[in-house]
């Protein structure tokens, strides 16, 4: 199955050369892809209008160059903010000009998001379904995933973003070019899992399988932030792979803690018992065991509930190993180095 890392979380981002290591990793437990989508990136989000600054630029080349020598596709999520509220010729200029920026860099995949803005706007699909056609003549990528304002049946969404059209789901699976891989988070904005019955319904919705976009394991939003993820099959997660297009996982803050367990989900796409050898190698066998001990504290219990004496013992334990970036990420977050964005909405 076509599965990979979608960096699109609000809060703190990880750093370039964590995302060039990630690659390797990437490789070695069987992924496929990157994509950037810090939502941290104004330039491709509410200042989709402004060029990105080189040095980002730079960046994402090496980062095409590295995926490349790996077989992992990289690619960029672009969000032009509500951009179908006056899609005008100035309006399209700009996203032409993003897009050309966007192909200097060799990436191969472009996901075109319509995520965290209004919807409540008469013709929104056949308007979100002319930019995408616009943006995929423009763009040098091979491969094309594009998010839908309302990409789950959770409420919540309509809530914040305003009821959808009647028809959006349908209307917007009818628009867009079979071609291209629509994204959806599952019943809920974050699921623990995906039924068959749910998947068979959305892609009749969608005229194509959903290609899932999976927050199980992200921690950037209010409550979340207090907890480390380290292992999805803890919350009994399951995803029936051949009624899906693909899955793009939406990791944690933490660059390094996320990859034990990226290593964890492909076990249970397998349908095999998860072994303690990927943690192993990742970070070294002294704290992967230290990290196994104290799971249940991290996933289930939560910062805001360890008492101090707790947390001073956790501290000095992950110091004395601070040289490890594993290590050096669970004492970050011990500090409350990891701060919550407001703009994220998940509770």
């Amino acid at each position: 199955m076509n599965a990979g890392v979608i960096e699109g979380f609000f809060g703190r981002p990880w750093d370039w050369s964590a995302r060039l290591s990630c690659i390797d990793c990437l490789r070695d437990s069987g992924y496929q892809f990157y994509v950037y989508a810090p939502k941290a990136n104004a330039f491709l989000r509410r200042r989709w209008r402004e060029p990105m600054d080189d040095e980002t630029l730079r960046h994402l080349s090496a980062l095409s160059v590295r995926g490349a020598a790996n077989e992992i596709s990289i690619g960029v999520g672009l969000t032009p903010f509500e951009i179908y509220l006056n899609y005008d010729t100035n309006a399209r200029a700009a996203l032409r000009s993003k897009v050309l920026q966007i192909n200097e860099t060799g990436i191969t995949m472009l996901c075109i998001l319509f995520d965290d803005m209004r919807g409540d706007v008469a013709g929104l699909p056949s308007l979100q379904a002319a930019i995408v056609a616009d943006i995929c003549a423009w763009s040098t990528a091979k491969h094309f995933i594009v998010c839908p304002t309302y990409y789950s049946y959770d409420p919540r969404l309509a809530k914040v973003f305003g009821s959808p059209p009647q028809t959006y789901l349908r209307d917007f699976g009818s628009l867009i070019d079979p071609q291209i891989d629509i994204f959806w988070t599952g019943e809920k904005v974050i699921s623990d899992g995906y039924s068959a019955d749910h998947l068979i319904e959305v892609a009749t919705q969608l005229r194509r399988k959903p290609f899932i976009w999976d927050n199980s394991i992200s921690n950037d939003s209010k409550i979340r932030t207090d907890h480390l993820y380290l292992d999805p099959a803890a919350r009994g997660w399951e995803l029936p792979a051949d009624l899906v297009a693909g899955l793009a996982i939406n990791p944690m803050n933490q660059a390094y803690l996320t990859r034990i367990a990226l290593c964890r989900f492909q076990p249970l796409l397998a349908q095999e018992p998860a072994s303690a050898d990927h943690a192993r190698n990742l970070c070294g066998p002294t704290l992967a065991a230290q990290l196994q001990l104290d799971s249940e504290l991290f996933q289930e219990i939560g910062l805001s509930q360890l008492d101090a004496d707790t947390r001073h013992q956790l501290l000095t334990r992950y110091e004395s190993t601070d040289s490890n970036p594993y290590a050096k990420e669970v004492v970050g977050w011990l500090r409350n180095e990891y701060l919550f964005d407001p703009l994220c909405l998940t509770t």
